[in-house]
């Protein structure tokens, strides 16, 4: 039962954090996103971000920090595998189903509403 608390808090307190960043600093959306994209793949290179998940569960897997894990820790683990050339291959095994379930929305709502002149 308490997982669900722990999630709650750190899934919140990641999001209020982007929130008060991008309202300090007048950043717009797409540079707070990068920003936690960013601070999510600093994390797991110090091998923090993992144990967040352990805490935490959804509260650290659904905040955009944990698309920059997936893609440093994909490009990791690849990278030990085959070498530097790994870092470059890897990097979207994680990934590339939610990127290509993301693109086909976009495609087919992009197809669905018009926009306005």
């Amino acid at each position: 039962m308490m997982i669900y608390l722990y999630a709650f808090l750190v899934g919140g307190l990641i999001c209020a954090l982007a929130e008060f960043i991008k309202c300090m600093f007048k950043l717009t959306v797409g540079h707070t996103t990068v920003l936690f994209v960013v601070i999510g793949t600093f994390l797991d290179f110090f091998n923090f971000y993992d144990k967040l998940i352990e805490f935490a569960g959804a509260g650290a897997i659904l905040p955009i920090t944990s698309f920059g894990h997936s893609l440093a820790h994909a490009s990791f683990n690849r990278a030990m595998e085959d070498g530097y050339i790994g870092v470059f291959t890897g990097i979207f095994d994680k990934t590339s189903g939610g990127i290509a379930f993301a693109i086909l929305i976009a495609v087919i709502i992009g197809l669905i509403f018009k926009p306005k002149k």
